[in-house]
């Protein structure tokens, strides 16, 4: 990878979780929470879910960001949108194609994430075949009602 996160990332991800807490519509922005893996305490993170096939998934850009680490190893947590919070089982995605499929889909369910890849160099542009090619690159993780 030859981008870089941005500075300004971590206030903006503090400033959508107080708008999510208040209830303000933020498109497909919903906030994540899941217990720290060496605190327990709960640890929110704007994240964007799509659907694909019926099913919802998050994608990690960074599959060792903490908030992807905290995921694996907690294997719930609950997913926040307007107020409405919906305790999920968070399950990483193990099987290539299913990665490829949801990453496909990326582009047109959350165009605004896009640029996030790109930053980071993982993507050039919104092409869902760039976006399969990284599937060996990123994580994705399914999201279901418990």
């Amino acid at each position: 990878m030859t981008g870089h996160l941005p500075a300004w990332l971590p206030t903006a991800n503090r400033v959508v979780r107080g708008l999510a807490r208040l209830g303000v519509p933020l498109g497909t922005v919903h906030v994540l929470t899941v217990p720290g893996r060496r605190t327990g305490e709960p640890r929110p993170t704007p994240v964007s879910p799509l659907t694909v096939d019926g099913r919802r998934y998050v994608v990690a850009a960074l599959p060792h960001a903490d908030w992807a680490r905290n995921a694996r190893a907690a294997g719930h947590g609950s997913i926040t949108a307007r107020r409405t919070t919906t305790p999920v089982r968070i399950t990483e995605v193990d099987d290539p194609e299913l990665k490829r499929s949801v990453l496909r889909a990326f582009p047109t369910e959350v165009p605004h994430g896009v640029a996030f890849f790109q930053r980071l160099g993982l993507v050039e542009r919104a092409d869902p075949g760039q976006f399969a090619a990284i599937a060996d690159q990123v994580a994705v993780f399914e999201l279901s009602t418990r």
